[in-house]
C-alpha cells in the first residue's frame, strides 16, 4: 500500500510541476522517467528492505561495522577517526544526497542552475550576502588544521564514494523531477554549509528598519519602541550575578550625535534581502543531580528551525578509537552536531545577538571600483558573479568589496525602492574561523574543562552552549566571538567612510555570559536576552521573552525531576505571554459595543485556559485579535516611515501594562480623529470576530485546525504530495512547545546522565530523504504526538547483538595501493 500510495503522489507532483509552469522539468524524458524498469517507480522501497552488504571500496584505511537500528540509525564502529568520518560521508550521501547538495546550491547563489530564471534574484542576493567569500575564509582556515583537514578530506571522499558508485536509475527522485545530476562533493561544499547554517541562525539585522523609523520618528522614540530590556525579563544568567568590568571599553565617534542618531536613509519602501525567520531559536536546560531523582544531571534540548523533508537532522553515533559521541548530524557535515557520548552531554539555542551591521559607501564612480574612506579614495575588491541559468543565458553581477565587506545593496540591487545608496555589510560570518573544530573537540570532551576547551573555536553563530557531565557539573555558556559596541552601535546604518565607526574589538570569551553549577540548581536558555542591565556590554539583538520565563518559573519550582518530568516540560503548551496580554485586551475593550457572535467569542476568550492545546478555540481567537490590535495600533505609522518594524510583544505589552500610550494612540495618521485604546482593542476584536465566522464554517477555528501544522518537502508548494500537513500539534510562538505552522522543534533530546547514559529523541522526519521509503517521514507522529524514542548507546566493547536489525561492513580495498 505505501508503494502504491508513493507512487500516485509522485505523479501528482509531476503534474503539479507541469501544470504551474515551472522550466525546470523541461526537457524531461517522460519515458526513462515513467519506465518501470528504472523511472520513478524504483524508488518505491519495500517495508521489509534488507539493507546488510559488504562494500569494499578505495579510501578506507582499515574495516569499519555499522549496525543500523530499527529506526535506520547508523551506529559505526571504525577502526580509526579517518574511517569514521570517510563512513559518515557515505551514509549522507546515500540517504540524504540530493538534500545536502541542493542546499549548498542554494547557499552560493546556484539555485538558477537547477530552476531556472526565477531564482535569479534570490541567488543574486546570496551572492551579495558573501556566502561564498565567507565559506572561502573558513575552507582556508580548516584545511590549515591538521585534524579538521583530516576531518574533511575523510568525509568528502565518502560522500564521492557514494556518488561514484550511483547509476542513473539509482539518483534521488528529486534529481529525475528537476532534469540534473549531482556534482562531486568538495571541501568547499561542507565549508559552504556550515556558513548557510550561520546565516540562519546569525544572518538577520533591523538596521533598515530601524533606521527608517528613526528617520521618521526620531531615535528617543525608537528608544521607546525598541528598548534593550523588557520589564519582566528572566535571563540566561540569573538576575543579581555579578559581572567583572570590561576589558574592552568602545568608544562612539565624536560626529556620533549628528552622522549616526540623525542620518537619513533614502526614501521608499525596504525591499530587503530575504532574512532567516526570526523564530529560528531553540530551548534548553540542564538540572543538576541536587533536582533529580536519580542524583544524576539531565540535560535537554530542542532547536526550533523551518520543519522540512528531507529532516533538517540526521541522527547518527559515531565510534572510533578517539571517541563514541551520538546525537544528530547535518547532511553534508561531519561530526556530531547536537547529542552526547560516553562522559557529557550538549544543546544549543540561538543567542539571537545582532551580529550584522551596515555602512553608507560612497563610489567615486559607477564603476564601483573605488570608494572614499578615510580621506582617500580606495580600491575595492570586485567580484563578478556569474548566475548560470538553467535554459537560459548567464546573468552577471558586479559585487565590490570594501574594508566592510561586500557592498550588498547599491544602484543595481537596492535597498529601497527608490534609493541608490551603497551599503556595505560588516558580519562576523566573514571573518576566518573554523568551526569544525569546535566540534571535534567537544564530540571527545569529557569534562567541564574540556567543554570550555572547545568552546574557543566557536566563533558564528554565537550560541548558548548547555552542558552536563557524568561528573555532576551543569553549564551554560553564551559563545561566540561577539562585537564590542558602543551604545547604540549597530542599531543603525552607520557612515561607512572613515573608520571611526568601525568596531573596536570583539568581548573576550571569558567576559561572555557564562555559568557552572548556579545555586538554583539548574541553567537554562530559550533566546531571550543572557543577562540583565548590570552586564557591562551594549547587546543588541532579537529577544524572545516569554519561552525563558516559562521554563525558569516550572523549574524553579522543580524537584526530584525524572525524564517523565523533562518530556512533560518539554510538550508544555502554556500560553505566558497570553497570561499576560489577555487582562490588557479584556481591561479596555469596549464590551456593551458587542453583539451576537461577538458576545460569545468573547465569552470563549475569557474561559480560555491559556494553554495552546489542539482543540482550544479560544487559542485562535485570542491569536488573531492581539495580531489585529498590534497591526491596527502600529500599521498606519510604520507603513508611513517606510519600516517594517513593530516593537516585540513583550515589549508592546509591557508599554501598555505600564499605561505608556502617549505615542501610541495620540496620532494615528490614516484616521481623521484620535483613535482611544479602547477604541483599537475594540475594532481589532471585531475584525476577529468577523473572521472567527468564516473559520468556524470551516471547522478552523480549534487552534489545532487553525494553526495547520505542516512540515514541507524542500521543494515548497510544488512538492505537496511530498509533505505532511494537517498534524495535531499544540503550543505556538512564545510557549515551550513553540511549534509554529511549519517552525518549531527539529529535533527534541532528553539525556540523562546516570552511570549507564539513558537518551530519549524524536525529530519530524525520517532517516531516508526518498519519499519512497518507509523511513522517509517514520518519525512524524511520534514527533506529533510529543513521544519520544529510547535511544540505543552503543558503549564501546558493546556486542551489537539482537539490537541490531541490518549490519553494513565497510573494508579496505586491498587492490588499491
Amino acid at each position: 500500500m505505501k508503494i502504491v500510495y508513493f507512487c500516485i503522489s509522485l505523479l501528482i507532483t509531476l503534474a503539479l510541476i507541469i501544470i504551474l509552469g515551472s522550466r525546470c522539468l523541461l526537457p524531461l524524458p517522460l519515458a526513462s522517467f515513467l519506465s518501470p524498469q528504472e523511472g520513478v517507480w524504483y524508488h518505491a522501497e519495500p517495508v521489509d528492505k534488507k539493507l546488510d552488504e559488504t562494500l569494499s571500496l578505495p579510501g578506507l584505511k582499515g574495516n569499519t561495522n555499522v549496525y543500523f537500528d530499527e529506526r535506520l540509525v547508523p551506529h559505526i564502529v571504525a577502526d580509526n577517526d579517518e574511517d569514521g568520518y570517510f563512513v559518515q560521508g557515505y551514509l549522507h550521501a546515500r540517504f540524504r544526497l540530493w538534500q545536502m547538495e541542493f542546499q549548498v546550491y542554494a547557499a552560493g547563489g546556484r539555485v538558477s542552475e537547477i530552476v531556472g530564471d526565477v531564482a535569479v534574484n534570490f541567488d543574486k542576493g546570496k551572492r551579495r550576502l558573501g556566502m561564498v567569500y565567507a565559506a572561502e575564509k573558513l575552507l582556508k582556515e580548516a584545511e590549515a588544521n591538521p585534524d579538521t583537514k583530516t576531518m574533511m578530506d575523510a568525509y568528502t571522499a565518502g560522500v564521492n564514494a557514494y556518488i561514484s558508485s550511483l547509476r542513473n536509475v539509482e539518483l534521488p527522485l528529486e534529481y529525475r523531477l528537476l532534469n540534473y545530476a549531482p556534482e562531486p562533493w568538495t571541501n568547499f561544499k561542507t565549508a559552504l554549509f556550515v556558513k548557510e547554517m550561520t546565516r540562519t541562525l546569525a544572518g538577520g539585522a533591523d538596521d533598515l528598519e530601524l533606521t527608517k523609523a528613526r528617520d521618521f520618528f526620531g531615535d528617543e522614540v525608537v528608544q521607546l519602541l525598541f528598548p534593550q530590556i523588557e520589564d519582566s525579563l528572566s535571563p540566561v544568567i540569573p538576575k543579581g550575578t555579578i559581572f567583572p568590568p570590561p576589558t574592552v571599553v568602545p568608544q562612539p565617534p565624536a560626529s556620533a550625535d549628528a552622522l549616526y542618531f540623525k542620518t537619513t536613509l533614502a526614501a521608499g519602501a525596504l525591499q530587503e534581502i530575504q532574512k532567516p525567520n526570526k523564530d529560528n531559536g531553540s530551548n534548553n536546560w540542564a538540572v543538576s543531580g541536587s533536582k533529580t531523582a536519580s542524583g544524576a544531571p539531565i540535560l535537554c534540548n530542542d532547536p526550533h528551525l523551518n520543519l522540512t523533508l528531507p529532516a533538517i537532522w540526521f541522527e547518527i553515533q559515531m565510534t572510533t578509537p578517539g571517541m563514541n559521541a551520538y546525537g544528530v548530524s547535518f547532511p553534508g557535515t561531519p561530526g556530531v552536531i547536537i547529542g552526547f557520548n560516553d562522559s557529557i552531554a550538549f544543546g544549543f539555542t540561538n543567542s539571537s545577538r545582532d551580529v550584522m551591521d551596515y555602512y553608507a559607501i560612497r563610489f567615486k564612480d559607477d564603476s564601483k571600483k573605488q570608494y572614499f574612506f578615510d580621506s582617500t579614495w580606495r580600491d575595492t575588491d570586485i567580484r563578478i558573479e556569474e548566475i548560470k541559468i538553467s535554459g537560459g543565458s548567464s546573468v552577471f553581477d558586479t559585487v565590490a568589496y570594501t574594508v566592510f565587506g561586500p557592498v550588498i545593496y547599491d544602484a543595481s540591487f537596492p535597498a529601497t525602492e527608490n534609493g541608490k545608496e551603497p551599503l556595505a555589510l560588516r558580519w562576523k560570518a566573514h571573518d576566518p574561523s573554523n568551526e569544525l573544530l569546535f566540534w571535534y573537540h567537544l564530540d571527545r570532551a569529557n569534562n567541564y574543562d574540556d567543554y570550555v576547551n572547545a568552546l574557543q573555536y566557536f566563533t558564528a553563530p554565537a550560541q548558548n552552549v548547555v552542558f552536563a557531565s557524568k561528573a555532576g557539573d551543569i553549564a551554560i555558556w553564551q559563545q561566540g566571538e561577539l562585537p564590542a559596541r558602543w551604545k547604540g552601535q549597530g542599531l543603525y546604518i552607520m557612515p561607512g567612510e572613515d573608520s571611526s565607526y568601525m568596531w573596536q574589538g570583539v568581548i573576550p570569551m571569558e567576559e561572555n555570559p557564562h555559568i557552572r553549577n548556579p545555586e538554583q540548581g539548574f541553567v537554562s536558555s530559550a533566546n531571550q536576552r543572557p543577562a540583565d542591565s548590570t552586564y557591562p556590554y551594549f547587546i543588541p539583538g532579537s529577544y524572545d521573552l516569554y519561552r525563558g520565563i516559562a521554563i525558569n518559573r516550572q523549574l524553579s519550582e522543580m524537584n526530584n525531576i525524572t525524564v517523565e518530568d523533562m518530556l512533560q516540560l518539554m510538550n508544555d503548551n502554556y500560553n505566558v505571554f497570553a497570561e499576560t496580554a489577555r487582562p490588557v485586551l479584556l481591561k479596555h475593550i469596549d464590551e456593551t459595543a458587542l453583539q451576537g457572535r461577538e458576545v460569545v467569542y468573547l465569552e470563549m476568550v475569557k474561559n480560555w485556559s491559556l494553554k495552546n492545546d489542539i482543540s482550544e478555540k479560544g487559542a485562535t481567537l485570542f491569536n488573531i485579535w492581539f495580531d489585529k490590535f498590534k497591526k491596527q495600533t502600529w500599521k498606519d505609522e510604520m507603513d508611513k516611515a517606510g519600516a517594517k518594524a513593530y516593537p516585540a510583544d513583550g515589549i508592546f505589552t509591557e508599554m501598555l501594562l505600564r499605561n505608556d500610550t502617549s505615542f501610541a494612540f495620540a496620532d494615528n495618521i490614516n484616521t481623521p480623529e484620535t483613535e482611544t485604546l479602547q477604541d483599537i482593542v475594540t475594532a481589532a476584536f471585531k475584525e476577529t470576530a468577523l473572521l472567527a465566522d468564516s473559520l468556524e464554517a470551516e471547522k478552523k477555528l480549534e487552534w489545532g485546525n487553525n494553526k495547520n501544522t505542516s512540515v514541507y518537502h524542500l521543494l515548497g508548494d510544488r512538492a505537496l504530495p511530498l509533505a505532511r500537513t494537517g498534524l495535531p500539534v499544540g503550543g505556538g510562538k512564545h510557549i515551550i512547545n513553540a511549534t509554529t505552522h511549519s517552525h518549531g522543534p527539529s529535533w527534541k533530546m532528553i539525556v540523562h546522565l546516570k552511570e549507564e547514559t539513558e537518551a530519549w529523541v524524536v525529530y519530524p522526519g525520517g532517516q531516508s530523504g526518498n519519499p519512497g521509503s518507509p523511513h522517509y517521514d517514520r518519525f512524524v507522529d511520534k514527533w506529533a504526538a510529543g513521544e519520544q524514542y529510547r535511544a540505543w548507546f552503543l558503549e564501546k566493547g558493546e556486542s551489537a547483538g539482537v539490537k541490531a536489525a541490518w549490519k553494513m561492513s565497510f573494508q579496505k580495498n586491498e587492490s588499491i595501493r
